[in-house]
């Protein structure tokens, strides 16, 4: 049966919220595995090696459970931060945690967010538009709401990836497909927005032996600085596109 991307979004959003009823978060953010760990690490230093979020007020799309807003927000020291999901169950444990920072989380579709133009001065999504049916329209409101986004995104360029969404049955069950960097630009260039970063990096994937993720880690810097290997081996590429 072919699903429409209304029924895709409906059902990738059911899979997340029985990942947090059953995990208490998502499996990449509360498992112990050093892998997840070092690949998580590496997402979140390549975000803030691209952007600079000190005193700015950011927009977390797809912020899931949580845990990625939450180290942003505590390393990168924004004016205020706020998350916004689909999945009910993620944006309520998350807003259990946030403790006491300047954070709110909203439970709302990326693709009619409930902001006027220019209310973020950054907008941020790491893993969310290969879950989407409807990625281009998710893309066109973070440029409405913010000037600036920075995208982190599996890399569609990476043929094992490729193998692992399509025989994987958690990234079927959550209907993942990567895109090519190269569509991604594409997308970007259409809204009028022009590219100011275009980045590989990591290379340790979130599920593997230990002993597997020590020895990816070490290479990791070669291969993210190596033109044909980043492209190809690489986990994911990141975006930063600003409103011309």
């Amino acid at each position: 049966m072919t699903l429409t991307m209304q029924n895709m979004d409906k059902s990738s959003i059911a899979a997340f919220n029985k990942d947090v009823l059953s995990n208490k978060g998502y499996l990449y953010t509360t498992n112990d595995r050093l892998s997840s760990k070092i690949a998580n690490r590496r997402l979140t230093d390549v975000v803030l090696e691209c952007v600079d979020l000190k005193n700015r007020r950011v927009l977390d799309i797809g912020c899931g459970d949580g845990t990625y807003t939450f180290e942003l927000f505590d390393r990168a020291a924004p004016l205020s931060m706020t998350g916004v999901d689909a999945a009910a169950e993620a944006v309520a444990l998350a807003t259990n945690k946030r403790g006491g920072r300047n954070l709110d989380f909203i439970t709302c579709g990326a693709d009619k967010l409930p902001f006027a133009p220019d209310s973020f001065d950054i907008a941020h999504m790491r893993g969310l538009l290969h879950h989407l049916g409807n990625p281009i329209e998710v893309l066109r409101e973070a440029l409405r709401v913010a000037p600036e986004i920075i995208i982190v995104e599996p890399n569609g360029y990476n043929p094992v990836l490729k193998l692992i969404e399509r025989f994987s049955s958690y990234h079927v069950a959550h209907l993942e497909k990567s895109y090519a960097p190269s569509t991604l630009h594409g997308w970007i260039k259409s809204m009028g927005a022009g590219i100011s970063v275009r980045r590989y990096a990591g290379l340790v994937p979130f599920f593997c032996p230990e002993v597997l993720a020590k020895t990816l880690k070490l290479i990791e810097p070669l291969v993210e600085i190596t033109p044909l290997a980043r492209s190809l081996a690489c986990a994911v590429h990141v975006i930063v596109a600003k409103r011309n």
